[in-house]
This record gives structure tokens, C-alpha cells and sequence, in this order.
């Protein structure tokens, strides 16, 4: 099986993790910051970090950075947070984080989701593609909606249609950003532009819905009929 990093500053959320994880078959190491992090990954090569976001002397979002920026970014990571937003989980998935987790965890997304980081490269993709239209679609079936964050592009479209095609040849940010744009697309077609059934829909407040519309360039006026606010 896998050798798993947990990074947590919370004891019991380490030690939750660490049992599951370790009925699973997997071997794991525990960090309770930063420099242990940093020091586990160097000796132990893990094939899989967990990571929480909010830790007293590094936070996880800037250790995550740091590994990328000097090429020690090698194994897939999940980023883990009791407080998060779907801006937080952009800025993970940008830096390279694979998924994000909100506390508290629930046992069938953790597992879902070290399963979908440990498979095999077009296996992940595939899977994080199926995990993400699952959590956008159903975001009242555990969490806000965050889910698995997969990464990929919909092929562009005159209106909105039950199935979609997908090209992931091309940069991680562009093909998520491109997925997103076409989701809210669709259902704002579907829903009339009604902000308020589109936010009900895809389980989102509606001032983080329209910021998240606006940074994806998305018309909000093509889609209106009435003002269907």
C-alpha cells in the first residue's frame, strides 16, 4: 500500500486519520507542523499528503507553495480545512493541491479521495472529473460543495445539454476555470439567469457566486429574462 503524510496540528485530528488510514493498509506518518513536514517528506518520499491549511507556524497553503516552487512538489496532496471557502480551494488546487477536504472529514470522502490521489495519473483525472461533477451537482450530500476538486475543460456549447465533452490537453488553471465557466453557464441558461435558483442549485451563497461568475468572465445579462434575479 502507500506511505501517507498526515499534517495536522490538531492531536486527534492526526490520530482520527492515522487509524482510518491505517485500517486501510496504509503506512502513515504524522507531522504536527511545518519543519516536521518538511522533514518527513525528505525521509520518507511519501506517496501522499494531507495537509491542513491553518497551522501556528506555517500554514499549509504556503508550505504547499514552497514545495512547488522548489521542484518538491512529487506526490499528489490534499488540502484539509475546518474553515474553507471555494476561493481557498482555488488557491490550493492553483498551487498544486489534487483536492480539498472540509472538516470535519466524513470517512467516505476521505477515502474517496486518497483513492483518487493514489491512482494512477489518467486514473486520478478521470476519477477527479467524476468526483467534482458529483459534489458541484449535490453539494447538500456532505459539505459545501468543495468536494474532490477536479480540473478540466468543457468543450464550448450554444446552450446548456445533459452531457458534455471533455479536453484535458491543455494547462491545470485554464482547463478548471474553462469547467467552471460552462457549469454556471449551464445552469444560468437552465434557470432563466435566476441568481437566486442558481445559487440554491449549486449550493453557494450568492455573494460568492457572483464574485466567483465575475472572475470567470461569465455574462451574466446573455441568460436573463425579466430580470430573473
Amino acid at each position: 500500500m502507500a506511505i501517507i503524510l498526515v499534517v495536522d496540528d490538531e492531536l486527534g485530528i492526526r490520530g482520527l486519520l492515522s487509524e482510518i488510514l491505517t485500517d486501510e493498509g496504509h503506512t502513515v506518518e504524522l507531522a504536527e507542523n511545518a519543519a516536521q513536514a518538511r522533514a518527513v517528506r525528505e525521509r520518507m518520499r511519501p506517496d501522499l499528503v494531507l495537509l491542513d491549511i491553518w497551522m501556528p507556524d506555517v500554514d499549509g497553503i504556503s508550505l504547499l507553495k514552497e514545495w512547488g516552487t522548489t521542484s518538491q512538489l512529487t506526490m499528489p496532496v490534499i488540502m484539509m480545512s475546518g474553515h474553507g471557502t471555494i476561493d481557498t480551494a482555488v488557491e490550493a488546487t492553483k498551487h498544486g493541491a489534487m483536492a480539498f477536504l472540509e472538516k470535519p472529514i466524513t470517512l467516505q470522502k476521505l477515502l474517496r479521495a486518497v483513492e483518487q490521489a493514489l491512482a494512477k495519473p489518467s486514473q486520478r483525472i478521470a476519477a477527479a472529473v467524476a468526483g467534482l461533477r458529483n459534489d458541484l451537482a449535490h453539494p447538500a450530500e456532505g459539505g459545501n460543495g468543495l468536494g474532490p476538486i477536479g480540473l478540466v475543460e468543457m468543450q464550448p456549447d450554444a446552450g446548456p445539454q445533459p452531457e458534455q465533452s471533455f479536453n484535458l490537453d491543455r494547462p491545470l488553471r485554464e482547463a478548471r476555470d474553462a469547467f467552471e465557466k460552462s457549469y454556471f453557464e449551464f445552469h444560468l441558461a437552465r434557470e432563466n439567469g435566476s441568481m437566486t435558483r442558481v445559487a440554491d442549485k449549486t449550493g453557494l451563497e450568492r455573494t460568492h457566486l457572483y464574485r466567483k461568475l465575475k472572475q470567470l468572465g461569465v455574462d451574466l445579462t446573455r441568460n436573463k429574462r425579466g430580470g430573473g434575479q
